[in-house]
């Protein structure tokens, strides 16, 4: 569901609902409802009494206020003052312009194919979903994965909380002796405590996925000292500025993932990864286009690195005159 709001100056922001319910999101329709209670005008106290678990619609009415009131800045201005972890202020004269984007490569020996293919395209970060053949059959496909992989790729593994503790443990001994990035949700969400004990019985990185969907399950595992990756989906989180601050707070290890959103949301997300500054920062797990038949709806075509710049030519104002 795309939103458009106007100011009285004229001034016009668009936001995206983009919900995932079997992420443990609110539905469409929920999200309709919640929207037409509020009548015709939106601001930031009205947003402020949206449920805190409505996080996709928190999301959308707080990108498109934020556009509506955003200030585009004047190139040949210095740069500006800006808060970080410390809260105090700190000029960032040469925030980071360029992030990498991870390949996805499909389940099962196909994905060899794919690999290659990403590959020749330039990507240098890819993402194996894994959990769906027998774990002997994968752990051989991984090997020749990695045969193919120079040395300075990353491959992150995606088990979508498919194994057992058993296995998980089984993955996690194996990914010990190879060149993992990180090991994307190993067990179901609600296993907290065999996640917290595979994080610190194993020298493997793991990341939280559908553990951390919205803004209530990320501050969970960052307030309970999780020193692993946190994957954002920001059109899931909730409104962008909390997310940020919480996340800046903790000082988290944050991998910015994309959630089938249209080029509405996926600008306003990839705002956000741009935003949320680290020393090295982690690939974006926005290799997921084409999505649509018309390639307005995607923003941006599929590419191994995406730029600041690119992300703000992007035009959600074509997503909803394509839809109207």
């Amino acid at each position: 569901m795309v939103i458009r709001l106007e100011n009285e100056a004229g001034r016009v922001g668009f936001g995206e609902v983009a919900p995932i319910p079997w992420f443990g999101t609110e539905t469409l329709d929920e999200a309709a409802d919640a929207l037409a209670k509020l009548g015709d005008t939106v601001d930031a106290a009205i947003l402020e009494s949206i449920d805190k678990r409505q996080g996709c619609l928190r999301f959308a009415l707080a990108s498109a206020l934020s556009e509506v009131g955003r200030i585009v800045p004047n190139p040949s201005d210095p740069p500006p003052a800006r808060r970080v972890r410390d809260n105090t202020p700190h000029l960032l004269p040469s925030a980071i312009s360029r992030l990498a984007v991870a390949a996805l490569l499909p389940a099962g020996k196909t994905m060899l194919a794919a690999a290659d293919k990403a590959l020749a395209e330039g990507y240098v970060a890819f993402k194996w979903k894994v959990g769906v053949l027998a774990g002997d059959d994968e752990r051989v496909l991984l090997d020749e994965l990695l045969a193919r992989l120079p040395g300075h790729a990353k491959l992150r593994l995606d088990a979508n909380g498919a194994w057992t503790t058993r296995q998980a443990e089984k993955w996690l001994d194996c990914c010990a002796e190879r060149p993992i990035e990180f090991v994307e949700q190993p067990v179901a969400p609600e296993a907290v405590d065999a996640l917290t004990g595979l994080a610190a019985d194993h020298p493997v990185t793991l990341a939280l996925d559908e553990s951390v969907t919205g803004l209530t399950g990320l501050r969970f595992w960052l307030e309970r000292g999780w020193k692993g990756v946190v994957v954002v989906k920001p059109a899931l989180a909730g409104t962008p500025e909390a997310v940020l601050a919480l996340l800046g707070r903790h000082q988290a290890d944050v991998a910015f993932s994309s959630a089938l959103e249209t080029a509405v949301g996926r600008q306003a997300a990839l705002r956000m990864a741009f935003q949320y500054q680290k020393a090295q920062p982690r690939a974006l797990g926005f290799g997921v286009t084409p999505l649509f038949q018309d390639s307005r709806f995607d923003g941006l075509p599929a590419v191994p690195f995406v730029s600041a710049e690119a992300v703000e030519k992007m035009n959600p104002e074509a997503v909803w005159n394509a839809l109207s």
